[in-house]
């Protein structure tokens, strides 16, 4: 195009001052920490980690708490010297976290619950504030869920989360990120999920920022009641609408729009899921739409109760002969959840799953807020808007979108750092979010937009 003569030095002068767009950060390639932890997950330690487990008897949230042998409490002291063992010189903080429970329809007396917490706070200030939870419950049980002296192993249930958690731990101590990750083994999620709901409600008295939470609960087995193996995949399970008597501000506008698919938990399910995939290849995190299994509930339920975006990872086809029954043969075939029936490299896999997308998202920035699409005008374009970020290694946003009936994001636009922009798309058409990248490529979970009038 061909400028006047008298415009050329204005046009000039604007085209110097105007920040050139920054190029979008490769999102695509493997970050060389995160392959390093997802390699150093081992099959063999996850293996003698649940085969010690085990040998405590019973884990039952009701049983000897002195013996060093046997019961709970040996089990909890062993957790925490082998996590202050293995964080040694790192800045892995591992501590109890207890309260008393008092009695109710699964604790016959007053019972000390104690949680064992290992935390490796942030590096990056504006990132720091920001959590991440993975948990795994450590207690036991056998069919009578009040049963606090018999054997109960629990080598799936849930000694494959506690072990995978344990190992994340130990592996990711030596790495920092800029956000903070808590890994957690808690106690009681057989009496009624005490130890997580305890914490959670701590959580949220302390008006914690957990950005997400996921559990890992019956990760053991890639076999079916059948004999078939799956060693293929993990299933991943993401409440949509929260389960409330009255429906929230949030919730109500969620409704009103259509964005049941866009709870906080299904962003965070979306991001997991391609963290999983990337890192972990020809293994499917299989994102199921609802809260949990049918008469079954986990550690990531008290969470989601609070406000919180949480998921739970579980096996792809459950044996219930090898899950909260009594060890005993009956025609001929073992029945109890014991350590032969667990594939160890599959729950290795998941453990990789689980600390490529923990790793991800705390290398990553926090997701926008204060997104809003423009709505006081009948238009065809989409007005997006957000608040910035405050991470120093922030290099811009990127627009995604789907069609309404799609699960997953299907097309992306890097805006750089701006604040709001105008997409030549119908918001009554698709469903947008929008997602924070940093300099290195770390992407953000989306956040859905409310109206704006």
């Amino acid at each position: 195009m061909q400028l006047k003569p008298q415009l050329a030095p204005i046009a000039l002068a604007l085209l110097i001052a105007a920040p050139a767009m920054a190029a979008e950060p490769d999102t695509n390639r493997h970050q060389a920490q995160i392959d390093q932890i997802v390699k150093q997950i081992s099959p063999a330690r996850i293996e003698a980690t649940i085969r010690k487990l085990v040998g405590f008897r019973t884990r039952h949230t009701m049983s000897d708490t002195v013996s060093e042998t046997e019961g709970i409490g040996a089990a909890r002291r062993w957790i925490k010297a082998e996590l202050e063992r293995c964080g040694a010189g790192t800045a892995l903080q591992v501590e109890f976290d207890s309260h008393i429970a008092p009695v109710s329809a699964r604790i016959s007396r007053p019972t000390e619950i104690v949680n064992v917490v290992a935390t490796l706070p942030g590096t990056q200030e504006a990132s720091a504030q920001r959590m991440y939870v993975v948990s795994g419950h450590y207690d036991s049980r056998n069919t009578d869920v009040m049963d606090a002296t018999g054997d109960a192993p629990g080598a799936n249930d849930d000694a494959s989360g506690t072990a995978a958690v344990m190992e994340m731990a130990c592996v990711m101590a030596k790495y920092k990120f800029d956000a903070t990750l808590v890994f957690m083994t808690v106690a009681a999620e057989e009496q009624g999920l005490l130890g997580a709901a305890h914490w959670a409600e701590q959580a949220k008295q302390k008006n914690l920022n957990i950005a997400g939470m996921f559990t890992n609960d019956i990760i053991g087995s890639s076999r079916d009641e059948h004999g078939k193996k799956d060693d293929t995949q993990v299933r991943l399970f993401a409440e949509g609408l929260p389960v409330q008597k009255e429906n929230s501000d949030v919730v109500r506008t969620l409704i009103q729009t259509g964005g049941e698919n866009d709870s906080l938990s299904r962003q965070l399910a979306r991001a997991v899921k391609e963290a999983g995939e990337r890192y972990v290849p020809k293994f499917k995190v299989n994102v199921i739409q609802r809260r949990d299994r049918y008469l079954r509930g986990g550690d990531h339920m008290p969470f989601l109760e609070r406000g919180y975006a949480a998921l739970r990872f579980t096996e792809p086809a459950e044996d219930f002969n090898h899950q909260h029954q009594n060890i005993r043969t009956e025609n001929g075939v073992l029945i109890g959840d014991l350590p032969q029936y667990n594939d160890y490299n599959y729950i290795a896999k998941v453990a990789r799953v689980n600390a490529a997308a923990l790793s991800s998202l705390a290398l990553a920035p926090a997701a926008p807020q204060k997104v809003q699409v423009r709505t006081a005008k009948l238009q065809n374009d989409t007005e997006l808007v957000w608040q910035a970020n405050s991470e120093p290694d922030l290099a811009g946003y990127r627009i995604v979108w789907r069609d309404t009936t799609a699960a997953d994001w299907q097309h992306a636009k890097f805006v750089g750092k701006v604040t709001e922009y105008t997409m030549p798309q119908s918001k009554d058409n698709v469903y947008f979010g929008v997602q924070a990248i940093d300099v290195d490529g770390n992407v953000s979970p989306a956040s859905y937009p409310t109206p704006l009038r």
